[in-house]
């Protein structure tokens, strides 16, 4: 998942208990704050003006953000009341270097945020949720700003700008009608409300996702309940345990997702309901109840639209996205419907005559669906996972995987470095060169799961590639692996692994960046645009001489049988009924949410989500929506609303993308060149649509993916 780190997107995650804030000493106001009392306040002096970790303290945000906001209101006033005929020099490209100290500051406040957050910046976030979107309003609805971009957009055809600058002046002016500037002030200023209420709403969504998703943790008084799980995920619960104050106990944390990977090996049937019914439930009653909110948002969302002159809020997203309409966006979604059900009920079929030949006495509920597909795939394929685990040791999937594999396609090395302070003991920083051995950029890496930080996988930047001022790309990864026990090994399942490289895929899309303007540069394309590079690099997780480097034994660094790869291959068309109907379940459900008019009276999400999978066809008691609505952070918290269909947009266009590449001699260092060159080094400097035209030489083409989601046999 790309998320983006901007300060249009309020996060909150859970507060770290133990934790005091440094913010009570009182610091100095940020007018009388200089580089030596706040780091942020001047460039950072490290490599690639990496964040100084060592120098920041929480007390230091608050007076950034502050002073930031009160900077780039300065720069833009000035760019909005001079004299000048506005040109794209002084108009476009100022606005492009204005907001320097907020930028620094919100790049690395936010990050931490989601990644490894405490009190006090739960706290400044609260705080500051509203004052960013006053302050967003206060440039996009500034009507002598506007006037003037209205102006060089109008002329633009006449003023011999070059094809990026171009490009950039219809993205800039497209992003001011978006936010409201061409309302009248009466709707300007219900506009500028409806903003304020949805950044408290969002930092309010968080903070009680992630207190529920906490809360919700499974503690296991025994380790004979465990029975089925290795030994090391067993130290792992009980470390977590001892980490809670629960010594001689065990703790099973929940992901964000509604299928728990854990229940994959747990005998104990009453466990796996357990620990399924906690998961579905999450903020569902109690002090951390998000039904409210994610009922409000849907209506402030619907009612903005209107406001802009779209008749729903999804009709207003994917105004800005390459599917264009949510028409073109369900078509995709429902045309698979029929074939994935089919196919999920066929794998139901399955697991449930296993369970009668057991004489277990039940019908297959959700919560017994990993388990008995575990079964499925061993009985099926001779698989299983806890045979696969020892050769996907997470240090040798990165170094000698993901590493390995962007060396192999575009020449990069890596060379990780001890010198650069770090948010969290957990955090490696890699030097990145290019194939001719210039530094390229800066790599962080946080892949282990802990209560400071938020659910799921994403990348995004510290320092943006910045044509304008030189500044390379500082980029980082973030996932949840489950965290060993000291001294023991961090093994993977292939589906982490190839989470590991589906993330490395979005940071390689930031690191190759090679544009002028910022706001066109690197990941900043349309969300159906931006999984495409990260998906693409799934891919090389099994391409046989990247598994053959890194899927070694842990313990002999012996490489992994041909007939344990073998097997890995047959299976990746395995479970995609379900797979394929969990997905489409919650993309439909987020389109349904965001379907809604303005006028639409508050909606129950307990009635409203089982509507709304039904009028889709796709309601399944044994496959659940991928995310219930109130844990979807993806859409009420992480700015995908009315853009979860993008997953399956973007693996069109992957899949198409990997026969193109199959097509032409495989991960080539020639192909590589040829994508690094069309696609991952132009970030937004051409329609998406039109970037992808041109490296495969036509529009896209489904077939591929219903091949590859096993939903359909290749033709021979």
């Amino acid at each position: 998942m790309i998320r983006a780190i901007s300060l249009a997107l309020i996060v909150v995650v859970l507060l770290l208990p133990g934790v005091e804030s440094a913010q009570m000493s009182g610091p100095p106001e940020p007018s009388q704050m200089t580089a030596e009392t706040n780091p942020f306040f001047a460039v950072s002096t490290l490599p690639f003006q990496a964040p100084p970790f060592d120098k920041i303290q929480d007390s230091h945000y608050l007076p950034a953000i502050e002073e930031g906001m009160k900077q780039e209101l300065a720069e833009i006033e000035a760019i909005a009341n001079s004299a000048e005929t506005a040109t794209f020099d002084n108009t476009i490209v100022a606005m492009e270097r204005s907001g320097a100290l907020l930028n620094r500051v919100g790049k690395v406040f936010f990050a931490l945020a989601q990644s490894n957050t405490n009190p006090t910046i739960q706290k400044i976030q609260t705080e500051v949720a509203p004052k960013l979107a006053v302050h967003r309003d206060a440039i996009v609805l500034n009507p002598k700003l506007f006037a003037r971009v209205k102006s060089i957009h109008d002329q633009r055809e006449k003023l011999g700008l070059d094809s990026d600058s171009r490009f950039l002046v219809e993205r800039v002016y497209k992003q001011f009608v978006r936010g409201g500037a061409q309302l009248s002030d009466a709707d300007k200023s219900a506009l500028r409300e409806l903003n304020q209420e949805q950044a408290k709403l969002t930092t309010e969504f968080r903070a009680k996702l992630l207190a529920a998703n906490n809360a919700a943790a499974i503690v296991v008084d025994t380790r004979e309940e465990l029975v089925g799980l290795s030994d090391a995920e067993i130290a792992g619960a009980a470390q977590r345990a001892k980490d809670r104050g629960l010594e001689g106990k065990f703790v099973l944390t929940l992901q964000n997702t509604t299928r728990q990977p854990i229940t994959t090996t747990m005998k104990n049937r009453a466990l796996r309901l357990r620990i399924h019914k906690a998961s579905a439930e999450r903020g569902r009653g109690g002090e951390n109840d998000t039904r409210p909110i994610a009922t409000r948002l849907a209506q402030l969302r619907a009612q903005k639209a209107k406001l802009l002159g779209f008749p729903n809020h999804a009709t207003f997203s994917l105004d800005d996205q390459m599917a264009e309409t949510p028409a073109r966006a369900e078509k995709l979604l429902t045309d698979l419907v029929a074939a994935a059900t089919a196919k999920a009920r066929g794998e139901a079929a399955k697991m449930q005559a296993i369970i009668d030949a057991e004489k277990g006495g039940f019908k297959l509920e959700a919560a017994d669906w990993s388990y008995y597909a575990e079964k499925v795939r061993k009985a099926d394929y001779d698989l299983d996972e806890a045979q696969v685990k020892p050769y996907f040791e997470m240090n040798r999937v990165l170094q000698d995987g993901a590493f390995f594999a962007a060396n192999k396609m575009y020449g990069l090395t890596f060379k990780e470095r001890t010198d650069l302070p770090v948010y969290h003991p957990d955090v490696r920083v890699f030097d990145v060169f290019d194939a001719d051995g210039k530094p390229l950029a800066l790599f962080y890496a946080d892949y282990y799961s802990r209560p400071s930080k938020s659910g799921g996988a994403w990348m995004s930047t510290f320092v943006d590639q910045n044509g304008l001022t030189g500044t390379k790309p500082v980029v980082f990864n973030v996932c949840n692996f489950p965290k060993p026990a000291p001294g023991d090994p961090a093994l993977l399942s292939y589906d982490h692994a190839s989470t590991l490289f589906h993330e490395f895929g979005h940071a390689l899309h930031g690191m190759f960046s090679a544009v002028k303007y910022p706001t066109i540069s690197g990941t900043a394309v349309p969300r159906d645009f931006v999984e495409y590079p990260s998906q693409i690099n799934e891919h090389w997780a099994l391409e046989p001489t990247v598994l053959a480097n890194y899927a070694r034994h842990y313990k002999t660094n012996e490489p992994m049988p041909k007939e344990l790869v073998e097997k890995i291959k047959k299976t990746t068309t395995f479970n995609q009924g379900f797979d394929t109907t969990e997905y489409l379940a919650a993309a439909l459900l987020d389109m349904a949410w965001h379907s809604l008019p303005a006028d639409a009276p508050p909606q129950d999400p307990d009635t409203f989500e089982p509507a709304a999978l039904a009028k889709y066809g796709i309601a399944m008691a044994e496959v659940p929506p991928r995310y219930r609505t109130t844990f979807f952070s993806h859409i009420w918290g992480g700015g995908y609303a009315a853009g979860y269909y993008a997953y399956l947009w973007s693996e069109v266009l992957d899949h198409d993308t990997y026969y193109w590449f199959r097509e032409n001699g495989g991960m080539t260092r020639k192909n590589g060149q040829r994508f690094r060159d069309m696609i991952l080094s132009r970030g937004l400097t051409q329609p998406a649509a039109a970037m992808f035209k041109a490296f495969r030489g036509r529009d896209p083409e489904v077939e591929p993916l219903i091949i590859e989601r096993g939903l359909k046999p290749a033709t021979k």
